[in-house]
């Protein structure tokens, strides 16, 4: 197959060289006449082609423009029919030559499939019941110098559909559904946040200190302060200092940029939400993303039921809620609870049900959070609450007042994915900077996704931070799962590639 592939290759190319000097040609023939379309500036579009098949009956008999994309052409002499497709889907349109100009017919005749036309006609239905558009004039405005992808086939390659996304989205329509889901995600949590009294902010993305989370960050470089900059790796300092300022409820939707690994869940830069609310704690935080995401389910899909990942979902409130400790005692059956503190009873209790403890601090804390990490997170499927997590892997959340090795932090997962991590934020200055010195000195031995010590952030500690709620969440994981896509690629419009 591979060889048949490789002979059939110069043949392709070489009709594709003869596609393009054909369409050269055309173009070139019309600049002749001074029918140059890359000269036109505007037309005006009345209706969409949803607008006209969703209001067929008032809109029948009347006079209409649509503006798209010639996707097929069909001619019987002097009747002559085309699909066209704009954002909303496409409508046919009728030419017949008897109802236009007879120079413009001829010309339409001539046009490829991926022009782009403007159409001004009436709306009808042809003896089929098809709803159409009777032409009565068709203008060129934009001449594709390029033939679209063959129609049975498709633009079917999984990367190539990532590198050239203008001809996915014009070809694939699975493909604009899913950034169409995306969009309305974004718009259905921002009006929720904005209802609870939320205020959207915004925070720099260029930062001489990298935190907020525990992750490799990239380096740029800022000539007029000849000083080398981070590109931030999370929002969240920043956004703290906020609530320190008065301002109590506070998100932002914005690029995070993380100098690690790419897989079907992970680019190297990826949008999120962070959000913080004074007064109130992780139970408030969990109010909210369960809020957000069976929401925008309901709101967008019209369900609570999904499929995602070859599991059937179901999004419907009231999600179960369990502490990590417990989560990996009815997986594995290993109470860490009863040997809290001890470091290497810990650590042989983790060996015994398979856990790595290679390259990892021998604590009780990271013990049971590999534990956890290795043997009870691909469980997860149905949304899942896992609270209290260590200190040693929280270094920006609070204590548990009832348990100083444990925090107030959870992460929510959905088919064993991690769709949000908050906190009840840490608000002692002195804790901070001790949790900060701890992770300078990992990465003064060689962890480069350890924290940085930000002063600066102790110091606004320092004036006050009020009992804050904090949740984080990614923006593509989300979409992935309502689109029920199983590449983070097939959410973002431009992924990271490979040259």
């Amino acid at each position: 197959m591979a060889e048949n592939n490789q002979a059939n290759a110069p043949a392709q190319e070489q009709d594709l060289s003869e596609i393009l000097k054909v369409r050269r040609e055309k173009l070139a023939a019309l600049r002749a006449e001074g029918r140059d379309p890359f000269q036109q500036t505007r037309f005006d579009v009345s209706h969409h082609a949803q607008d006209i098949k969703d209001h067929f009956d008032e809109l029948e008999g009347t006079e209409v423009t649509v503006g798209g994309r010639l996707m097929s052409k069909r001619g019987m002499g002097k009747v002559s029919f085309c699909d066209l497709q704009d954002k909303s889907g496409r409508i046919q349109i009728y030419a017949r030559k008897d109802e236009m100009d007879e120079a413009e017919y001829n010309r339409f005749k001539k046009y490829d499939i991926g022009d782009i036309v403007g159409v001004r006609g009436e709306v009808f239905r042809t003896q089929r019941g098809e709803m159409s558009v009777r032409a009565k004039e068709i203008t060129l405005l934009s001449k594709s110098l390029r033939p679209l992808p063959e129609k049975f086939h498709g633009l079917q390659d999984k990367e190539l559909r990532y590198r050239q996304r203008y001809v996915d989205l014009i070809v694939n329509p699975e493909s604009k559904r899913n950034f169409e889901i995306r969009s309305k995600f974004v718009a259905f949590l921002r009006r929720y946040l904005d209802d609870l009294g939320f205020m959207e902010v915004e925070t720099p993305v260029l930062s001489p200190i990298a935190g907020g989370a525990n992750a490799r960050p990239f380096i740029t470089h800022h000539n007029t302060l000849d000083i080398d900059m981070y590109m931030r790796i999370a929002t969240e300092l920043h956004l703290k200092r906020l609530i320190v300022g008065g301002l109590e409820r506070v998100y932002e939707v914005g690029r995070i940029f993380r100098n690690e690994g790419m897989d079907t869940k992970h680019n190297p830069e990826f949008t999120t939400c962070e959000l913080y609310q004074a007064f109130t704690n992780l139970d408030g935080m969990m109010d909210i993303l369960e809020g957000i995401l069976a929401g925008a389910a309901k709101e967008i899909l019209g369900t609570y039921q999904l499929q995602w990942l070859g599991h059937d979902i179901d999004l419907t409130p009231s999600w179960k809620r369990v502490t990590m400790a417990d989560a990996v005692k009815e997986v594995t059956g290993a109470d860490f609870m009863a040997i809290e503190g001890d470091n290497d009873a810990a650590v042989a209790l983790a060996k015994s049900v398979g856990v790595d403890m290679d390259g990892v601090d021998k604590t009780w804390g990271n013990a049971l959070y590999e534990t956890f990490d290795q043997k009870v997170e691909e469980t997860l499927i149905q949304p899942t609450f896992i609270t209290m997590y260590p200190v040693e892997v929280s270094p920006l959340a609070k204590r548990s007042p009832s348990d100083p090795h444990l925090t107030e932090r959870y992460e929510m997962f959905v088919c064993g994915c991690e769709m949000g991590n908050a906190f009840t934020e840490l608000n002692d200055p002195m804790d901070q900077y001790e949790r900060f010195k701890a992770q300078v000195e990992k990465r003064a031995n060689g962890d480069d996704e350890a924290e940085m010590m930000d002063e600066d952030y102790v110091m606004a500690l320092e004036y006050g931070l009020p009992p804050t709620g904090g949740l984080g969440f990614g923006i593509d994981r989300c979409a992935m799962m309502l689109c029920g896509t199983d590449s983070i690629r097939d959410v973002i419009l431009f992924p990271t590639m490979r040259p």
